[in-house]
């Protein structure tokens, strides 16, 4: 449960099989979350747009169009954290990975990764396992994303936006 009162978003249930969804925004305002039903990736689609809706509302520069990932402080460990992963082998040219290796991309999977491998549903879980299994892309192989997922609870922690008291390793 989140402590702050972050703006309202709907969840739109889209039929598109090009993308498993789109946060969309106006300048600082969400539109919406779009989670494509026929995608095969409802749930991380929307956990991973989700992240999105959190990166872009902690903090968005108008010029600059950069979120709090790849700037806030609270952000800082998870991105040290984050680029010890090494990059994952998209499809597409050095375009198209440059986009799944910014900031506010690596965030979202590194989220929808973390939410997964820490929900305790079994369905959830399995889903990860099959991903990492099929070496998806989108995840990263389980001994490596550890430390990863402790930031990203932390990022949480940071910025006051957990009522939960997290399990932290010494």
């Amino acid at each position: 449960m989140l402590k702050c009162d972050l703006h309202r978003v709907p969840v739109r249930v889209t039929c598109t099989i090009s993308e498993a969804g789109a946060y969309r925004y106006r300048k600082t305002t969400p539109i919406d979350l779009r989670v494509s039903s026929r995608s095969g990736h409802a749930a991380t689609g929307f956990l991973h747009e989700l992240a999105h809706f959190v990166d872009h509302q902690v903090h968005y520069d108008r010029r600059s169009r950069v979120w709090a990932s790849a700037v806030h402080p609270a952000f800082a460990h998870w991105r040290t954290a984050a680029s010890q992963l090494g990059p994952r082998p998209f499809p597409g040219g050095s375009h198209r990975q440059r986009y799944f290796e910014s900031a506010q991309e690596v965030w979202a999977r590194c989220y929808a990764q973390t939410v997964l491998l820490r929900s305790g549903d079994p369905l959830l879980l399995d889903q990860l396992e099959r991903l990492q299994r099929e070496d998806e892309p989108h995840v990263w192989p389980a001994q490596t994303f550890e430390p990863v997922a402790l930031q990203v609870e932390l990022v949480f922690e940071r910025l006051a936006l957990t009522q939960l008291e997290l399990p932290i390793a010494a």
